[in-house]
């Protein structure tokens, strides 16, 4: 500043000096021309470069900072250097944006920057799919004219944003989104979208399990407790009483039933139980089933099993058989009196390994066939418990399976039965040569 003060000071001590000599020799009326020459000069520059400064901060931000000599010069070259400061901390401001911006939209979350009067900003392409927002027109729009579930309109009426509120999508039919306001700075808020369909589905399960699970030893329990009241109260004769005892020792084997079918499928859910792989002989394991099959029949129906190509299978040989055993067991007892079941094994083109059971069972509609492998998902309740089903035998099947990469398929027509067939991938199938499979066959001749 001083620089500038003693630049400015030397033009106007000229015109002083210059006025103070023409004084004596050329008279007071050119001194006072000189003089006033001289401050208009100096007037003029000053104006100029004045004008020069208004001109450049009226014009474009980025416009170039003028330049010019003594006092001016060292003005214009302080601006430049602040403008050349402001450039480099909008440059670094940019940068930290389009970094926000990147990890914004990399987020699997919905994110919507709302000003004070909760209009929209900017959105991550997460929002834009989530709330079918279009950035091109929605700028500037209320969020409520965008977003018009009930449920997100008294949100935004009771102010309490500590907690998200359910709504149902819009752009996809059947899921569900979480949102939340988010306040931030002195008058932004962040509203942050989540899709929880899936949450939402594992929470409905894990309630309807609960309610199954209860429901489902309620009933046996609510009998043996009834037998054991009337027997305590009652002078019951020892047919009565054996019927009776009878009763209660069946509905004991549902529950006892019901206990080791839950804890094998928390078992096959464990992360902690690690899957146990051994090589075996998939013959004499048919062979067991196939024997197991006509013990669960009692001679009622016709059992027949067709192993296509003998074959060795990487996996737990124990969580197969129980997978295999589930489906024939499913077959049995949805199978009437006098009914076929067939039990047959293949290796398939691809190499993988095929185990099917198929029956002429009452069938299943079309409808049910998505959801048979839920927990306790039953088409006739009444006939499940009947048959002595716990509902829980084809998701143990579908866990099994899933631990060994495999596949279950389900084909079926009401009144014509229906087929179920595991498929193993090749990786875990081995040929066996035609000597190891007849000496396979004649150690385990079919029963």
């Amino acid at each position: 500043m001083r620089t500038v003060v003693r630049q400015g000071l030397v033009a106007p001590a000229i015109v002083a000096a210059i006025t103070l000599v023409a004084w004596p020799v050329a008279g007071p009326e050119w001194a006072l021309a000189t003089l006033a020459a001289g401050a208009a000069s100096i007037i003029a520059w000053h104006l100029y470069n004045a004008q020069r400064v208004l001109d450049w901060a009226s014009g474009a931000l980025d416009g170039r900072v003028p330049e010019s000599r003594r006092e001016w010069g060292d003005v214009f070259s302080a601006i430049y250097r602040r403008t050349r400061l402001r450039d480099a901390q909008q440059r670094d401001l940019q940068h930290i944006l389009m970094r926000f911006r990147q990890a914004a939209e990399a987020i699997p979350d919905g994110i919507v920057v709302l000003d004070r009067n909760q209009r929209i900003e900017w959105a991550n392409p997460h929002a834009v799919a989530q709330l079918g927002l279009d950035l091109e027109q929605d700028v500037g729009q209320p969020i409520v004219n965008l977003v018009r579930q009930p449920e997100f309109l008294r949100y935004l009426d009771t102010g309490d944003y500590g907690e998200s509120t359910m709504v149902p999508s819009s752009r996809a039919p059947g899921h569900t989104l979480a949102l939340q306001l988010v306040p931030f700075a002195v008058d932004k808020k962040l509203l942050m979208s989540r899709d929880v369909t899936a949450m939402e589905a594992v929470s409905r399960m894990r309630r309807d399990f609960i309610a199954n699970v209860s429901h489902e030893l309620k009933t046996p329990l609510t009998v043996i407790s009834g037998f054991v009241e009337t027997l305590q109260d009652l002078d019951v004769d020892e047919r009565q009483r054996a019927r009776f005892l009878q009763l209660m020792h069946e509905q004991a084997r549902n529950m006892q039933r019901l206990v080791a079918d839950l804890l094998t499928l928390s078992s096959l859910e464990s992360e902690q139980n690690a899957l146990v792989e051994e090589r075996f002989a998939i013959v004499p394991l048919l062979l067991s089933v196939s024997s197991d099959a006509k013990a669960l029949s009692r001679g009622e129906h016709e059992i027949a099993l067709d192993i296509g190509e003998a074959a060795s299978v990487i996996g737990s040989r124990d969580e197969l058989a129980s997978a295999f055993g589930n489906l024939v067991s499913n077959a049995i007892r949805y199978t009437p009196s006098g009914g076929r079941i067939t039990l047959a094994w293949r290796i398939d083109a691809d190499g993988g390994g095929v185990f099917s059971v198929s029956d002429s069972g009452i069938g299943i509609a079309a409808s049910h066939i998505p959801r048979l492998t839920e927990r306790f998902y039953r088409i006739d309740r009444s006939r499940s418990r009947a048959t002595g089903g716990t509902g829980l035998g084809l998701a143990i099947v579908k866990h099994v399976l899933l631990r060994h990469q495999a596949q279950l398929d389900i084909t079926s027509e009401p009144g014509r039965g229906s087929t179920f067939t595991a498929r193993l991938p090749a990786r875990r199938i081995e040929r066996l040569e035609a000597s190891e499979a007849a000496s396979d066959e004649a150690a385990h001749p079919a029963p």
